[in-house]
């Protein structure tokens, strides 16, 4: 009853905090939040409430007239809900035209899910092909060494610009939409090639845990189906690097899925015993994984602290929780820095993002996506089992903590 009341008030100062911010997408987003159960992962429990009591009174305060102008224009089912789309838009690089290329390709596949607006699509098409008519905005921030494989790319993907142009008067979708898939995979590429150094220094007092310096794709192997994920060390790396590290020792092999909860969450990561996560063999002791979320716009991520708890009450994250798959870390209601191994993925509700905005974004530390097999999710039930899972590439960019 004492948390209950903690967690009323503590909602309560959050959103009343928010009001000169808010608009009417945001309040339905708070809305839908309240009315449904609210979701805190603590080990293998989760608690849910339904204060709606308190809501009610929160309403009687009034919500007409609130407008933020940076949120006025923003239309509902604005959040990108495609995991690799968020994982290319992550990537610590800073070359408009190659952006604005992602932004033109991805922009198709919202076009088709509005009614089709070809006009728009063919718009898309034709500033695609602008901007890869001149590929030496895009070739300037690639290092010399890769210049060939990137104007082979570049010359690929206008070869495939200009074959999705042909499918426009038939008004293809299915291979407008397979077309437009290959053409982003080949954006990733090129992306990936301006990446050249880490960039951020991971401080000095969780030098003794493991950091990805980069990403890996993870396999699991469970007994609905396989899943592939990408974790994502450039926005989390302590936090993908925990998780690679303890894929590499077969931490997760027979472990079971503990919660599956339809239409909003899969948990696992829960070792059998006393024990509620990964135990050092040379420590003897709990591994814990500070909270660690990069804001978008931020160089470097935010260690221990909520949003909340920071005062960023308007900031989003650069890995929110806006698509089916999210993958991010467990911890205590109490206790945000205490994840270990524990992590769950969020099954995707639309209702649950509206304008871009997710309750569980800045409380939780989001380290990757399901990439493939999201199907399988869906079908997983409490008391399945992970069968195996491993490091299919990125392995070699864990970085291991120096021996004291």
């Amino acid at each position: 009853m004492l948390y209950l009341s903690y967690l009323m008030f503590k909602s309560l100062k959050f959103w009343l905090y928010r009001l000169h911010n808010i608009n009417t997408s945001l309040l339905r987003d708070i809305l839908i939040c309240w009315f449904r159960p609210v979701l805190f992962l603590s080990g293998t429990k989760v608690v849910k409430l339904k204060i709606v009591l308190l809501f009610i009174i929160f309403l009687g305060v009034g919500a007409v007239g609130w407008t933020n102008p940076s949120y006025a224009g923003l239309p509902a089912g604005n959040a990108i809900t495609d995991g690799k789309a968020l994982l290319r838009y992550a990537l610590p690089i800073n070359n408009q035209a190659i952006r604005n290329l992602q932004i033109h390709l991805e922009d198709i596949s919202n076009q088709i899910r509005a009614n089709r607006r070809w006009n728009a699509i063919s718009k898309d098409i034709s500033k695609a092909l602008n901007i890869l008519d001149k590929p030496n905005e895009i070739i300037r921030d690639i290092p010399q060494i890769y210049n060939i494989q990137a104007e082979d790319l570049i010359k690929e993907l206008k070869d495939g610009v200009v074959n999705l142009q042909k499918f426009i008067p038939t008004k293809n979708k299915d291979k407008i939409l397979q077309e437009r898939s290959q053409l982003l995979y080949l954006v990733g590429k090129l992306e990936e090639l301006m990446i050249q150094d880490f960039p951020f220094e991971v401080p000095e007092k969780y030098s003794n845990l493991p950091q990805l310096k980069g990403r890996a794709t993870i396999e699991i192997e469970t007994i609905k189906g396989d899943i592939t994920m990408v974790v994502d060390g450039y926005s989390a790396p302590i936090t993908a690097g925990n998780f690679v590290d303890l894929v590499q020792r077969g931490f997760y092999d027979g472990l079971e899925f503990t919660r599956a909860e339809e239409s909003y969450v899969v948990q696992t990561g829960d070792p059998p015993g006393e024990e509620f996560g990964f135990v050092d063999t040379k420590t003897k002791q709990y591994r814990f994984i500070p909270l660690e979320i990069l804001v978008d716009g931020d160089n470097k991520p935010l260690y221990g602290n909520t949003f909340e708890q920071a005062g960023l009450y308007t900031k989003l994250p650069q890995l929110p929780f806006s698509a089916y798959g999210t993958v991010a870390m467990a911890h205590a209601e109490v206790d945000v820095n205490n994840a270990s191994s524990q992590f769950f993925f969020l099954l995707f509700d639309s209702e649950l993002t509206p304008a871009g905005r997710n309750i569980l974004d800045g409380q939780y530390s989001v380290f990757g996506y399901v990439t493939q097999g999201k199907e399988v999710l869906g079908k997983i039930r409490a008391g399945d089992k992970i069968m195996a899972a491993k490091v299919i590439s990125g392995g070699e960019k864990l970085i291991q903590p120096k021996a004291a």
